[in-house]
C-alpha cells in the first residue's frame, strides 16, 4: 500500500468532518455520525506511520515525524473523550493541524533519525513522553479557547463558532482533567529519562531536562492551586499557555535547533 495515497486519504477524512462540523451548528445532526471521517482520518493517519516505519524498519524521531505521530495522539485523544463529552467542535481547531502535521511530514521527507537504543526503559520515557505532550497540547487549546469564549461573552459578541463549544464550566473541567493526566505522563517522562539516559550533556537534553522540569512545576502548581485555593479563570489560562510554551520549547524548540541549525542527530 502507498504511503503516500494512504495518507492523503486521512487529510481529506479530517478536512471533510471538519466540513461536517460546521455545516452542523443549529441542525439537529447526530455528532457521532458527523465524527466518523475523523475516525477513518485517524485510522489511515496510524496507517500511515506504520507503514513510513516498516519501510524504514524503525520510526523517524525527525522533528516533523514527531509532530506528525503526536497530532495523531491528539486527535485519539480528543474523539475519545468525545465519546462521554461535549467536545467535538474542539475538532474544528485539531483536525486541520493534523492534517498540516501529515502534510508536511509525507511532503519533506527527512533524513532518518533514529534512536540508539530500544529497550524497554528508552520505551518507557518515549512514549510517555509523547502523551504527556499530547494531553497538555488539548489543554493549551482548551486554555486558549476559554480565554477568547469568556472574553467574547463578557463583551456580550459570542462568535458563533464560540456559542457552539461546551459550556465554560465544561471546557475548565475537561481543562483539568487533561493537564493532570498530563502531569502524571510528564512525570513518569522525566523520572524514566533522569534514571535511564546515561549522559544528559551528552546527548544535548539539558536544555529539554530544564525547561521540562520547570513546565511540571507550573502545571503541579496549578492543580494545588485549584485544589487548595480553587484557581480558575484567567489564572488557569495563564498558567496552562505557559506551561506548554515551555514544553513546545523543550520537545520541538530543541529539535529544531539541533537538527535544522546545528544539523546534528
Amino acid at each position: 500500500m502507498n504511503a503516500t495515497l494512504l495518507g492523503l486519504f486521512s487529510i481529506g477524512a479530517y478536512l471533510g468532518c471538519c466540513v461536517g462540523l460546521i455545516k452542523k451548528r443549529d441542525q439537529q445532526n447526530n455528532t457521532a455520525i458527523i465524527l466518523y471521517p475523523a475516525w477513518l482520518g485517524l485510522c489511515a493517519h496510524l496507517f500511515t506511520i506504520g507503514l513510513i516505519f516498516s519501510q524504514a524498519n524503525r520510526f523517524n524521531f525527525s522533528i516533523l515525524s514527531t509532530a506528525s505521530l503526536v497530532s495523531a495522539l491528539v486527535v485519539l485523544l480528543l474523539l475519545l473523550a468525545t465519546l462521554t463529552k461535549p467536545v467535538a467542535n474542539l475538532g474544528l481547531a485539531i483536525f486541520p493541524l493534523a492534517a498540516l502535521m501529515l502534510g508536511l511530514d509525507l511532503y519533506f521527507p527527512e533524513k532518518l533519525r533514529s534512536l540508539q537504543t530500544y529497550n524497554w526503559e528508552m520505551g518507557t520515557h518515549i512514549l510517555s513522553s509523547v502523551i504527556a505532550f499530547s494531553l497538555l497540547n488539548i489543554a493549551a487549546l482548551q486554555a486558549i479557547l476559554l480565554a477568547i469564549q469568556d472574553a467574547q461573552l463578557k463583551n456580550h459578541q459570542p462568535n458563533k463558532f464560540l456559542l457552539h463549544l461546551p459550556a465554560l464550566q465544561t471546557m475548565e473541567a475537561l481543562l483539568f482533567q487533561m493537564i493532570t493526566m498530563g502531569v502524571l505522563f510528564l512525570t513518569v517522562s522525566l523520572i524514566s529519562g533522569t534514571l535511564f539516559i546515561d549522559d544528559l550533556f551528552a546527548q544535548h537534553l539539558v536544555h529539554k531536562t530544564v525547561l521540562s522540569i520547570v513546565a511540571w512545576l507550573i502545571f503541579t502548581a496549578l492543580l494545588i492551586g485549584r485544589w487548595r485555593y480553587g484557581w480558575r479563570g484567567k489564572i488557569a489560562i495563564n498558567w496552562t499557555i505557559a506551561g506548554f510554551v515551555l514544553l513546545l520549547l523543550a520537545y520541538f524548540g530543541s529539535k529544531f535547533v539541533l537538527e535544522v541549525i546545528l544539523k546534528r542527530i
